[in-house]
């Protein structure tokens, strides 16, 4: 049996380490600088778009914010479709979707340095796909409550105007900071792309992964209910790594920084279900999926995790558009995964031992 020595210095020695980390990183772009939900339209061939979902042909569009001003801010934008699972039409009526600006064009506006966003989109017009949304918008803001080293999101109310239906459809959206942008922050270099102009790679190794983070990323994705990742293995078809992001800084080992929640039993997604290959029965069933060899670091992970728990918490609690009953159920989801890194038996037995 794996047992840990809880001392101060393991800890105290292990915290500067995130810390370090953090003072790496410059602050966000305008767009993820304020986490006040943003009210948005776009206006595009939502219905052609709906039907073909094009994931290279891009359709003219319009994006329009008020400023902090009160005037109507408008920018041309080019719209398609994204994803993989949440393409597919049997999966969500409405895709996900990337917008495409002109850097020249939203030069010193809320948008200024933005180019090519992903937008997380409703999936279908019902309430618990919008609440889905929004859990998923919260994964990301706990992520970014642990580390700086993560991508940065914000929360919109949007409006779609069907160019060529009469039709609008209101709903939350989720705007995720591009890759590039994070690359930006962190000078580093992202070794997961998908421009075959830029290095790429097809299996990272677990000694070139920075291990205090890669422990906190595993910890993290616990937390959440998550099994739909790899920070070594591609999917198939797909660039390394499954729905994380590599990042080298010079001179230090890589940075793994994960995205896409929408499987895990934080955000409860309707249409999620549980990877066949771990024999879980619902995605809110939990499995730990860290590295052995980083046990020596859980220690000071879960004196994070504790000493973020306030945080965590109150991020769920005053959530803007998250019901009373959604709120319950994450906050719920939660407190299940602090009673068992609290608990020795609990934590020696649903993660020491779950490593792999």
């Amino acid at each position: 049996m794996l047992r840990f020595c809880w001392t101060t210095a393991a800890i105290v020695l292990f915290l500067p380490m995130f810390a370090a980390s953090a003072q790496e990183s410059d602050g966000p772009d305008p767009l993820f600088a304020d986490n006040e939900i943003l009210d948005v339209e776009i206006e595009a061939p939502f219905g052609l778009l709906t039907s073909e979902r094009p994931d290279e042909d891009e359709l003219a569009g319009k994006f329009r914010y008020t400023a902090d001003d009160g005037s109507l801010v408008e920018f041309d934008v080019a719209v398609r479709a994204r994803g993989r699972l949440r393409r597919t039409e049997n999966v969500c009526q409405f895709p996900p979707l990337r917008l495409n600006f002109k850097k020249s064009d939203v030069k010193g506006s809320l948008l200024d340095k933005q180019d090519r966003l992903k937008l997380v989109t409703h999936c279908r017009e019902q309430h618990r796909y919008e609440q889905a949304v929004i859990s998923e918008y919260l994964a990301y803001r706990i992520f970014n409550v642990l580390s700086d080293m993560s991508y940065r999101v914000r929360l919109l109310r949007a409006t779609y105007t069907y160019t060529d239906e009469d039709r609008q459809v209101q709903s939350y959206a989720i705007f995720i900071e591009h890759k590039d942008r994070l690359e930006k922050r962190l000078n580093a270099k992202t070794l997961q792309i998908d421009d075959p102009a830029t290095e790429k790679i097809e299996k990272a190794m677990i000694q070139d992964l920075r291990r205090p983070d890669l422990n906190l990323t595993s910890v993290f994705q616990y937390l959440i209910g998550n099994t739909d990742f790899s920070p070594v293995m591609a999917a198939p078809g797909q660039d390394c790594c499954h729905n994380q992001t590599i990042f080298a800084l010079e001179g230090e080992p890589n940075y793994t920084v994960p995205y896409d929640f929408d499987q895990s039993g934080l955000v409860n997604a309707p249409y999620a279900t549980p990877s066949p290959q771990f024999g879980l029965r619902t995605t809110r069933e939990r499995l730990y999926r860290g590295r052995c060899v980083n046990n020596g670091y859980l220690p000071g992970t879960l004196q994070l995790f504790n000493d973020k728990r306030e945080d965590i918490e109150a991020l769920v609690h005053n959530q803007e558009g998250l019901t009373k009953g959604t709120s319950r159920l994450m906050l719920t989801y939660i407190k299940q995964f602090y009673d068992t890194i609290n608990k020795p038996k609990r934590l020696d037995r649903e993660i020491v031992k779950k490593c792999i």
